[in-house]
């Protein structure tokens, strides 16, 4: 049952009780009431919002215009055979809603590409899944408009990524307070600030709460952006950089030239090659790492779905919304990418500034 004045009920303690006691009930009150909009219902948009909706999240908003194929049966679990041709939304609804009945759940089967800006400007936070470069692009600047934290995220095959914008965000670290001063006004890292610090008394022992700010950057100058000083200046950090960062990129370039992504005709391979070559040293990365095996092993994944690897990146946006949501706990700062056959998750912090720092 509701409660009218929006907090939360004993009913609602007593069922998300074991995350409560992780980030406290003011946390779970801000959850109870997020508006979240999910673009595109496949396997990844199959996880993040399982993970939402049992979190306790106040509404869903799901926006998916195709229709249930045969390719959807692999590795979505809300959907069967008996849905084929129906709306991909629309058919798993029910077995979402049926997850936590307190969640208000809405679907749109509505083209996204059709929306105008002024839509997105009524939810919390935007989720964009499986969504070629130029239309997320687009989505990310109608966010940016609404002021609005938007993430994007893919699966391909083995691999995956997740991208946040959060524009601008605050969060609260609480911890013991320690010996070091730390001030107010102080910048942390290029992105990090901390605004304030204040100290209050729990069980005895001095507790220090800083608060503290990211800046983002927009979807369209992280993709060109290069890396931070400390991934190249090394040799042998840049021998570590994930050879996917290059791919993605070319991946996307492929597509806004091509409409599709590349084929394993000759004149695609030829043309996908140069272009993750440009883009490998663009990155001013060991031209070594890039490897024909690896570049065979990227496209050979591409429209592909797995299971796990949708629920790994599923998983981890899910947590970082909720962190975003509480307040609490530093969220993704901003490209996490996932190699499934080496079982890594490096994270890039991507921003056009540190063309500076890199003498650019």
């Amino acid at each position: 049952m509701e409660n009218p004045d929006n907090t939360i009920s004993a009913d609602e303690i007593a069922l998300y009780d074991r995350q409560i006691r992780l980030w406290g009930v003011k946390a779970q009150e801000k959850i109870r009431t997020a508006n979240i909009l999910l673009v595109t219902l496949k396997a990844l948009g199959n996880e993040i919002a399982k993970n939402l909706v049992l979190a306790g999240i106040g509404s869903l908003t799901i926006i998916d215009h195709a229709l249930v194929s045969d390719e959807d049966l692999g590795a979505q679990f809300f959907i069967s055979t008996e849905h084929i041709g129906n709306n991909r939304a629309e058919a798993a609804a029910p077995q979402i809603q049926q997850m936590n009945p307190r969640v208000k759940l809405h679907v749109d089967t509505s083209d996204v590409s059709s929306m105008q800006p002024e839509f997105f400007i009524d939810f919390d936070v935007i989720i964009c899944t499986d969504l070629p470069f130029t239309m997320f692009a687009t989505i990310n600047a109608a966010c940016r408009l609404a002021n609005k934290p938007c993430y994007a995220a893919g699966t391909y095959g083995f691999y995956g990524y997740i991208f946040s914008d959060l524009i601008t965000h605050d969060f609260v670290i609480e911890r013991e307070k320690s010996n070091i001063s730390v001030h107010s006004q102080t910048k942390e890292t290029p992105t990090r600030t901390i605004i304030s610090v204040a100290t209050k008394k729990e069980n005895g022992k001095a507790v220090e709460m800083v608060t503290k700010r990211e800046t983002y950057s927009p979807f369209l100058l992280a993709n060109t952006s290069p890396l931070p000083e400390e991934f190249t200046r090394v040799p042998r950090k840049r021998r570590q950089v994930s050879p996917l960062l290059t791919c993605l990129r070319a991946l996307w370039e492929f597509q806004r030239e091509h409409g599709h992504y590349p084929t394993f005709s000759r004149a695609d391979l030829e043309t996908f090659t140069r272009i993750a070559n440009e883009r490998h040293l663009e990155l001013k990365l060991d031209p070594s790492t890039l490897t024909s095996e690896f570049l065979r092993s990227f496209l050979q994944n591409l429209g592909s779905e797995l299971s796990p690897v949708a629920a790994f990146l599923g998983g981890n946006l899910a947590q970082d919304v909720i962190n975003v949501l509480s307040g609490r706990e530093q969220p993704l700062q901003n490209f996490l990418l996932f190699d499934g056959e080496k079982s890594v998750s490096p994270i890039y912090s991507l921003h056009p500034f540190f063309s500076t720092e890199n003498g650019s």
